[in-house]
């Protein structure tokens, strides 16, 4: 068994911890933007395929105490890394560091990149290495002065899931897009609105999750070529997420927005996505949006910014406390950076929840409405 590190933004741990539960990890220990657990090699690949609320997925080398330099140099340089590294890997050393002796993260990405190289002489029998192979980001550790060497396996930070080919400003990340989506109990069967959908990614992971599409299928990874993985842990995973999609649900989903750019943008994302034909998109103010009072459940995340001003912010809040005044049966959640938005929204907050989009503090406010009623 291996030791794999999966990290995430703060505040989705929970949520990640219950995707692991559904893929069958049971043993895991939770920290703070970090889930360790044991796998084979092959749940590598399932991991990386299927996780939608992570970031990274790593595996752990090997971790040690290092209080000076010279025992990072001799701990790291212990390792076997051609084993892990073929002649010509373009391998790249990153480090992180929190409450510890060493703390230069030049210096420790310097002094790491050293003793991979001298390991890796004794092997190849030669100074230079091209580095002009597969790629293979190395990371460097440490906290209260714990080393853990890491690879990361997945690459590319698993919220680019492949479909995204544009953008409007300040874009959600896929990744906290889907884990909205979880925290707001939507299933297939309700009816799924986003006022201001932008790009459509709140509605697109909706949809693939409603679909059980996995959030890597349209994308490679990393570990794909790493020398010590084989070839058909992918092959077989990507299988299985294939075989895993629900084609027969009718799903409900609709996004509206006032940018016509947005919603163009949006279409061809849901087509990337696979869920063109599951999610309606209409070029339309939210407050001219017909809907039902009927359990429906909307999650947005309104125009907020610098090019707002104070006028245009409380001209969008008074459209949506108009919109939905009567609408007593819905649910709706919100995800922004206005600190004022709870106290503009004349509903009753039932929970506030802080996250991280990209690094940026963001707060999601939850206005549980009653639960549908039984057929």
């Amino acid at each position: 068994m291996e030791k794999i590190l999966i990290t995430c933004s703060f505040g989705l741990e929970a949520i990640i911890k219950r995707e692991l539960f559904d893929l069958g990890f049971d043993k895991l220990r939770v920290n703070d933007g970090m889930i360790t657990l044991d796998a084979k090699l092959s749940d590598i690949a399932k991991l990386n395929m299927n996780l939608r609320a992570a970031d990274r997925v790593y595996l752990l080398v090997d971790s040690f105490k290092a209080f000076t330099f010279d025992q990072l140099f001799e701990n790291i340089k212990a390792i076997s890394w051609p084993d892990l590294l073929s002649e010509a890997s373009n391998f790249t050393v990153n480090a992180r560091t929190y409450k510890s002796k060493l703390f230069s993260l030049r210096d420790i990405q310097s002094i790491s990149e050293k003793a991979i190289i001298d390991s890796m002489r004794k092997r190849y029998r030669r100074e230079i290495f091209d580095k002009n192979a597969e790629r293979v980001n190395i990371e460097i550790m440490l906290d209260k002065n714990l080393a853990k060497v890491c690879i990361d396996t997945s690459g590319d930070g698993l919220h680019k899931r492949g479909y995204r080919q544009g953008s409007v400003k300040a874009p959600l990340r896929e990744n906290l897009a889907a884990a909205l989506v979880d925290l707001s109990f939507y299933d297939k069967d309700r009816f799924l609105f986003d006022g201001f959908c932008g790009s459509g990614t709140i509605l697109i992971e909706a949809a693939r999750m409603a679909r059980n599409i996995a959030p890597g299928i349209d994308r490679n990874f990393d570990f794909e070529n790493f020398i010590f993985m084989d070839k058909s842990y992918y092959k077989n995973a990507k299988k299985e997420a294939l075989e895993a999609i629900d084609y027969e649900s009718k799903l409900h989903i609709l996004g509206s927005d006032i940018s016509p750019r947005a919603i163009e943008l949006a279409k061809v994302n849901a087509l990337n996505a696979g869920v063109s034909e599951d999610i309606s998109f209409i070029h339309r103010d939210v407050d001219s949006v017909a809907l039902k009072d009927d359990y429906g459940i909307l999650i947005s995340n309104p125009p907020y910014g610098l090019r707002l001003s104070k006028t245009d912010l409380e001209e969008i809040y008074k459209k949506i406390n108009h919109k939905f005044s009567k609408l007593d049966t819905w649910s709706l959640y919100f995800i922004t950076a206005d600190k004022r938005f709870d106290k503009i929204f004349k509903r009753k907050l039932s929970k506030k929840r802080k996250l991280y989009n990209g690094g940026e503090k963001v707060d999601y406010y939850q206005y549980f409405g009653p639960r549908p009623k039984k057929n």
